[in-house]
């Protein structure tokens, strides 16, 4: 499956002006990068993959259009999918990146 289109474009829009944001292609998506961190991606698979501090996992997975992202059959925390039901309007998709945007931003540079 192709990544969304417009999703990427809402993503871009809430990025806009964002200092170094740079976009990759990844795992099947379009991921949008934070001085070289992936902070999240237009899955492949529809939705977000989102990146997050692994200690703030089990309460966000409690949200019913979170969760644990997989791979390879092991469930991954700091990892999240968001289905797109929880993205629908400016203000939820906003919510995400901006954690997702955050949480990269605390990472060393690369």
């Amino acid at each position: 499956m192709v990544y969304d289109n417009n999703l990427a474009d809402r993503i871009r829009e809430i990025l806009q002006g964002e200092p170094g944001v740079t976009e990759r292609r990844m795992f099947g998506g379009l991921a949008f990068l934070i001085n070289g961190n992936m902070a999240l991606s237009a899955s492949g698979q529809g939705g977000l993959l989102l990146r997050v501090d692994p200690a703030d996992t089990p309460a966000l997975v409690r949200r019913p259009e979170a969760t644990r992202f997989e791979m390879r059959g092991r469930e991954m925390d700091g990892w999240l999918r968001i289905d797109p039901s929880g993205l629908t309007t400016k203000r939820r998709l906003t919510t995400w990146v901006t954690r997702g945007v955050g949480y990269a931003r605390s990472l060393p540079a690369k």
